[in-house]
């Protein structure tokens, strides 16, 4: 099953949006930079600040977009603070 994560790093007061198929392991991935040209290399503190799991991995992509999307942080406080918008995220897309 595929999770939408949200990362969130104290130092720059940003986001990160990213969606995977093992959550678990993409946040080691992050820790560890294993990606080069990704943008959580620019800082290491990021932390897990919101999840959505348990989505078909199409599903969990189209969430993704929508919620980079909409390129505003009180959307994302919003989802964290109302769950009841992750349930109409995942009805919306399903």
């Amino acid at each position: 099953m595929a999770s939408v994560y949200i990362l969130f790093s104290p130092k720059l007061n940003k986001f990160y949006v990213g969606s995977c198929l093992d959550l678990e392991q993409r946040l080691l991935d992050h820790k560890n930079k294993i990606y080069s040209n990704s943008y959580t290399k620019i800082t290491d503190d990021w932390e897990l600040y919101s999840e959505i799991s348990g989505l078909d991995g199409l599903i969990a992509r189209k969430i993704e977009t929508h919620i980079k999307s909409m390129k505003s942080k009180k959307y994302i406080e919003n989802l964290k603070k109302y769950p009841e918008m992750r349930l109409k995220l995942i009805s919306k897309f399903s």
